[in-house]
């Protein structure tokens, strides 16, 4: 989901609610601590050089069990960052605390913002041997091997 998108999905909504991948619902007293352009310059496996930039929100929740967010907080605060930071239209990425500080992406099921797991991955697959399918083992046939060697289909 892009900036543009949420801020046209919160001119619609009575409240702002999170659900999380497992079904739950971020606590409705949640904070929205950090609204931000995170930039990323790095250099991928093969080498190539690469920029991505995402907005960020952070969510965070307090012991102010009656605070509630409402959607024209959100947008105003997402609009005085587009203004003072010059935030661009980007895909949101959203940091939440569980056990650790987790990043999801965002979508919008008609009803609740919907955190959506990331993943990594290879971008250069083709310069790091790693075949374009899953190799297929029987594990029948790898138990009688008693050292694993690379190329050796055994790990």
């Amino acid at each position: 989901m892009k900036l543009s998108e949420i801020k046209e999905t919160l001119k619609s909504l009575n409240a702002v609610t999170f659900l999380l991948p497992n079904g739950s619902i971020v606590p409705q007293h949640f904070h929205v601590t950090e609204v931000g352009q995170i930039t990323k310059h790095f250099i991928d496996c093969g080498g190539t050089v690469r920029d991505e930039k995402t907005a960020n929100f952070q969510l965070w929740e307090a012991n102010d069990f009656d605070h509630r967010l409402a959607p024209q907080k959100l947008l105003d605060i997402i609009n005085l960052s587009e203004k003072i930071l010059g935030i661009e239209d980007l895909e949101i990425e959203v940091e939440y605390q569980n056990e650790t500080i987790n990043k999801y992406g965002l979508e919008f099921n008609g009803k609740e913002f919907v955190l959506v797991v990331k993943i990594t991955n290879c971008l250069a697959p083709d310069k790091c041997g790693i075949p374009s399918s899953k190799l297929k083992v029987n594990l029948a046939d790898v138990k009688n091997q008693t050292t694993c060697t690379p190329g050796g289909k055994c790990c």
